[in-house]
């Protein structure tokens, strides 16, 4: 009993640790008054280029690192769209979701002989912990920095004021466009270390399955969240529970359908969505393009 108890919050937590940094972009993206549903396609073009990266330089942490680079290049797309041009953000978004992957399986057949998938990676990330994967030990790390960057210095005050009030924040001189702009590409860096954990911890290359719906399930995280990261984080967690279970009851003596086991954290997120997210309020100013001297 206590071993599968064991198994299941390992799982769990393995299974959290790539929501966790896409959630955690969402939330620094739209503390700022930016709205990124586009985290799904940043996530995909991390897996990629970490797959892709530690391949080729057997070095998985020199992966994980140019997956966030990747994923920080295709937010600048959104950045450059939603902040300067004040395009609608959601349509920004969407389009970040259709690009990444594309970008990633053009890349992917370019790079691989023409294979929509990649090779395994020759060393996946190390496990710490008795067998825990490093990226989870990263994920709350990166969590905590996160909560004390937005609430315990001026920088964050800063990020919570342009997402807030923009106009107020201009007024007292802060630069919305640069907050903005920063937020958003950091958003990107961690979506991508949230697909590199995917495919160089967990499942050990890049397929085009491989976030499958990852991305949306960290904007529900943001949103059952409240847009905190600690509220992110255990909305992460409960996620990754949902998909321990399928692992688990897949594997175990139930009699379950596998259709129903791959279903629930889909259905999880849409229950919670639909309990919670008439709850939570954003931030004043998200989703809201800012012309500079308006009120």
């Amino acid at each position: 009993m206590l071993n599968s108890i064991l198994l299941l919050v390992g799982i769990t937590l393995m299974y959290s640790a790539p929501l966790v940094f896409g959630a955690l972009g969402g939330v620094i993206s739209e503390r700022a008054g930016v709205v990124n549903i586009g985290i799904e396609g940043m996530m995909v073009i991390g897996a990629f280029t970490g797959a892709a990266v530690g391949y080729y330089s057997k070095n998985p942490w020199f992966g994980f690192l140019m997956a966030g680079v990747a994923g920080g290049v295709i937010a600048l797309l959104h950045a450059v769209a939603s902040v300067t041009f004040k395009a609608d953000q959601t349509i920004s978004g969407i389009a970040i979701n259709l690009i990444g992957p594309g970008f990633a399986v053009f890349f992917c057949r370019l790079f691989f002989q023409g294979a929509a998938m990649t090779p395994p990676v020759p060393n996946k990330l190390p496990k710490i912990f008795d067998g825990l994967d490093s990226t989870v030990a990263l994920a709350l790390i990166l969590t905590i920095i996160l909560w004390f960057v937005l609430y315990k210095t001026k920088w964050g005050l800063h990020i919570r004021a342009v997402g807030e009030n923009p106009a107020a924040a201009d007024t007292m001189g802060i630069n919305v466009t640069r907050v903005r702009y920063t937020c958003v590409i950091i958003s990107g860096v961690l979506s991508g270390f949230g697909g590199a954990a995917m495919t160089l911890a967990i499942i050990n290359q890049f397929t085009q399955t491989a976030i499958s719906g990852q991305g949306f399930i960290a904007l529900a995280a943001v949103i059952f969240g409240k847009w905190k990261p600690h509220g992110a984080y255990g909305a992460c967690l409960l996620f990754g529970f949902s998909q321990a279970l399928t692992v688990v009851l897949g594997g175990g003596h139930f009699a379950v359908p596998s259709e129903i086991l791959a279903m629930l954290p889909y259905v999880l997120t849409i229950v919670v969505l639909i309990l919670f997210v008439g709850k939570s309020v954003a931030p004043k100013a998200d989703g809201l393009p800012y012309e500079k001297g308006s009120r």
